[in-house]
């Protein structure tokens, strides 16, 4: 499974799936992450947390446990 953890800077993905349970991935779909949308990824801080992405005209920083729970192609 590829997750957006594991997207590389300067990468353009789709979201396939959310995991995750609950108020979790309430939140996550709150913040604009939801399937089909393309996540372009901006930037990632020198020590891996958080990630920082362009999603539908904005910019978002996602910490890594978020990351994971999101599915990409």
């Amino acid at each position: 499974m590829n997750t957006l953890k594991n997207a590389k800077v300067g990468d353009t993905v789709k979201v396939v799936r959310l995991h995750g349970e609950g108020a979790v991935k309430r939140r996550i779909m709150d913040m604009g992450l939801t399937k089909g949308v393309e996540i372009a990824i901006r930037k990632v801080a020198p020590l891996g947390d958080p990630i920082e992405v362009t999603v539908r005209g904005y910019e978002l920083s996602i910490r890594k446990a978020d990351a994971e729970m999101v599915e990409i192609q």
